[in-house]
């Protein structure tokens, strides 16, 4: 190498020239990787544009059926459209060894219910007589999903249970860490559901294999709904969920300010969330967190309450809110743009597009229980132990007939025929 000291000032400062812009280059560069990365991460964490949604996943129930909570994965509530209304005559009985919390389904003739005896029970639909039982570790609280004639359902042991619809045999089951309450939804071969470890789960619907999780900070007891490719769950913490489908990659998280119990329902890219103290929040269905935001809106408000800073942004998916009069952990049904839902003691029919009251009908008890949707008639139970009819233009009582215990468990309606459980032990049908 030839010594520096040989060299003229012409050829120093030609090769101090050479260096400075190799290191200028290798600046530019690493700067570069760095917006690079940085903007895929973008696209990754904040669009769909590198990880898309799955959005043909759907569920189109049978004639004649409610296979699943809520019936279908949008959790409209809502039997097929004509048929006889029920007028609340008891058909039959089917009496278990504990309360039935667990809301029953109608697959292929079969009733399906679980009860905190700790059985799962699989009965005729026309008779009430026992086709089946299966025994698992702890209640089975949850309301069970009937797909491909598997019956999948969780249970208070932390499993999620997989059996033959027709014989009860076991196919497999998958262990979360605490108990599950969360109704599951099955879409396009995966079981999406909540538990009481604060995890959304989704696994392989053929074999129980995780596909992903996600975490909440609370209990996930309410059931998803799974629209467009996207997953829709309440959490105890007081957030409302939003979830790709896909990959388990949470896309919004909206602040309901006390517990979501129920379980949301989703339509024309509304998500319509229940807060456990009275609150309807309705929700860009497609709407995403801005980065940080709960963390940077903690110093925004700060800063707005001492004139620091201008009014925080609302937040992100918020399209409109209205106080419900009472506690709320009923599910809503969505038809025709009417919403049904129960608070307090009260079952109250508000219109979505002027978010107006139609009416309200008081119950003599609490509602726990979530309607279910015919032609004519909501129907629900409460409790004081009545499953009650009411006119669903007017609010009016139909009928009302009573059981021997608190009502719970959501009714169903399948094939003219109301089935429904009570904390007396026993699944009542109707006709």
């Amino acid at each position: 190498m030839q010594d520096l000291y040989e060299l003229s000032p012409e050829q120093i400062q030609k090769r101090r020239k050479a260096r400075l812009k190799r290191r200028r280059i290798i600046r530019i560069s690493i700067v570069g990787v760095v917006c690079l990365l940085a903007l895929i991460f973008y696209f990754y964490q904040f669009t769909d544009v590198i990880i898309g949604l799955s959005k043909d996943l759907d569920s189109i129930p049978e004639a004649g059926e409610w296979a699943m909570f809520r019936r279908d994965l949008t959790h409209t509530g809502s039997t097929d459209p004509g048929g006889v209304l029920p007028q609340g005559t008891p058909k039959w009985v089917f009496e278990t060894d504990g309360v039935i919390h667990s809301s029953p389904v109608v697959a292929d003739g079969i009733v399906y219910i679980g009860s905190r005896d700790r059985k799962f029970y699989a009965l005729d639909a026309e008779t009430g007589d026992k086709l089946w039982e299966f025994e698992a570790g702890s209640w089975v609280q949850t309301s069970p999903a009937v797909v491909d004639n598997v019956v999948y359902f969780g249970s208070n042991d932390s499993r999620l249970y997989a059996l033959d619809a027709y014989t009860g045999t076991k196919l497999w089951d998958f262990k979360a860490k605490y108990g599950i309450r969360s109704s599951p939804a099955v879409a396009d071969g995966v079981v999406y559901f909540g538990s009481d470890d604060y995890f959304v789960y989704a696994v392989d619907a053929a074999t129980g294999t995780e596909l992903w999780r996600c975490e909440t900070d609370g209990y996930v007891i309410s059931s998803p709904a799974v629209a467009e490719g996207i997953v829709y769950v309440g959490s105890t913490d007081g957030f409302g969920y939003a979830i790709n489908a896909k990959n388990g990659k949470l896309r919004l998280r909206y602040r309901l300010y006390s517990m979501g119990i129920a379980s949301p329902v989703v339509k024309d890219d509304i998500v319509y969330f229940i807060g456990s103290q009275g609150s309807l929040d309705a929700v860009d269905a497609k709407a995403r967190n801005w980065p940080w935001e709960h963390r940077l809106k903690v110093f925004w408000n700060a800063l707005y309450v001492y004139g620091a800073a201008p009014r925080p942004p609302l937040p992100s998916g918020f399209t409109w809110l209205i106080r419900l009069p009472g506690r709320s952990v009923s599910s809503p049904s969505l038809v025709d743009d009417i919403l049904y839902v129960g608070s307090g003691s009260e079952l109250l029919a508000i219109d979505v597009n002027t978010q107006t009251e139609r009416w309200r009908f008081r119950a003599a008890g609490t509602i726990e229980s979530s309607p279910a949707i015919m032609d004519e008639a909501v129907i629900i139970g409460n409790n004081n132990g009545h499953l009650y009819a009411v006119d669903r233009a007017t609010g009016t009582k139909l009928w009302d007939v009573a059981t021997g215990g608190r009502i719970t468990s959501s009714p169903v309606v399948a094939d003219g025929v109301v089935y429904v459980g009570s904390h007396d032990g026993k699944l009542y049908a109707f006709d």
